[in-house]
C-alpha cells in the first residue's frame, strides 16, 4: 500500500459516514501487502470487541470476522469437541503463513479478499457457513457462504457493507471429514483443495473444491454416489473458464488434481472406518 493515499484511519466504533475511498481494516494483511491507490481512508475494526468464537446454545459455531488464523486454530484444537474439528486446523495450516500473518490476519479478510486459494473460503464453504452482512444503515442479512464468493476476487458485498461473521450450524460440526490439498511447490499456493463431509444423521455426503476454480462449488449428495456420478456433477458445474489460471496451475492441471482429489475423498468417505476402497 501507498500509505501517502491514506488520509486518516478511523475507528470503526465512531460509525461515521462511509464515502468513496473507504476500506474496513481487519489484520490489514492484504491491504498492507501491495499498492491500493484508490483508498484514501481506512476504517479499523480492530476495537470493535466482537468475541473471535461464540459456541451457541444450539451447537452452532459464530466466528467474528475479525477472528485471527492463529485464534481459530487454537480453538479448533483445544476447545472444539466435534467430530469436524481437524479440519479447522488443516485449513489453517493450508494457509501457508508465518506466524506473524497467523497472529495479524483475520478470518473475515481472508473471506472478503476472495481469493480462490483462501483457506477460509475452503473450510466455511464445506461447513455450510452462513455470512452475515451488516449495511452502512445497520440492517443485516445473511448469504451463504458459497454464494457469497462470486468470482476470482468477487463477493457479493454492497458499498460500504461489512462482513459481521459466519456462523457454522452443528450439524456440519458433527460431520466426519476428509481433506486434500495440491500445489505444484512443497510449500506453495494451493491449486487444488478438496473437502468432503459425510452426514451421520442421514448418510449425505457433500464434496467442496476450492482453490482449482474461480470460486467454491459444494456438491451435495444424499448417499455417497459412485465414481462417475461424482465425476460427472463436477464437470457439469464447472465451466471451462472457472477453472482458474494463474502461475500456480494451469486450469487443465488444476481440473485434473480436483477430480483426483474428489475421488480420494470420496472413497475414504463411503468407508466407515475412513480406509481407502480397495486398500488391503
Amino acid at each position: 500500500m501507498d500509505l501517502h493515499t491514506i488520509a486518516d484511519v478511523r475507528d470503526a466504533r465512531r460509525r461515521e459516514p462511509w464515502r468513496p475511498g473507504d476500506a474496513w481494516l481487519g489484520g490489514g494483511t492484504y491491504l498492507f501487502s501491495e499498492p491500493q491507490p484508490h483508498l484514501r481512508r481506512l476504517v479499523d475494526l480492530s476495537r470493535m470487541g466482537w468475541e473471535p468464537l461464540v459456541r451457541h446454545e444450539d451447537g452452532s459455531l459464530e466466528i467474528a470476522a475479525t477472528c485471527t488464523i492463529a485464534q481459530l486454530s487454537r480453538y479448533g484444537r483445544r476447545l472444539l469437541e466435534a467430530p469436524a474439528a481437524p479440519l479447522f486446523e488443516q485449513c489453517c495450516r493450508a494457509f501457508l503463513a508465518s506466524f506473524k500473518i497467523w497472529n495479524m490476519a483475520t478470518v473475515g479478510g481472508n473471506l472478503c479478499n476472495g481469493l480462490p486459494a483462501g483457506p477460509m473460503i475452503s473450510l466455511a464453504t464445506a461447513l455450510d457457513g452462513t455470512c452475515l452482512l451488516q449495511a452502512q444503515d445497520g440492517s443485516l442479512r445473511g448469504v451463504k457462504v458459497v454464494d457469497f464468493i462470486t468470482g476470482a476476487g468477487r463477493k457479493d458485498l454492497a458499498e460500504g457493507e461489512l462482513l459481521r461473521s459466519v456462523t457454522l450450524p452443528a450439524r456440519a460440526l458433527g460431520c466426519r471429514t476428509a481433506f486434500r490439498q495440491a500445489s505444484l511447490y512443497g510449500l506453495g499456493r494451493s491449486g487444488a483443495l478438496v473437502i468432503g463431509t459425510l452426514d451421520p444423521a442421514d448418510g449425505s455426503l457433500a464434496v467442496t473444491v476450492t482453490a482449482a476454480t474461480t470460486r467454491p462449488f459444494r456438491f451435495w449428495f444424499p448417499l455417497p454416489p459412485d465414481a462417475d456420478r461424482l465425476r460427472t456433477a463436477i464437470d457439469s458445474a464447472v465451466a471451462p473458464a472457472e477453472w482458474f489460471d494463474d502461475i500456480h496451475g494451469l486450469p487443465e492441471w488444476r481440473r485434473h488434481m480436483a477430480l483426483r482429489l474428489a475421488e480420494e475423498v470420496r472413497r475414504e468417505l463411503a468407508t466407515p472406518d475412513g480406509t481407502q476402497e480397495g486398500a488391503r
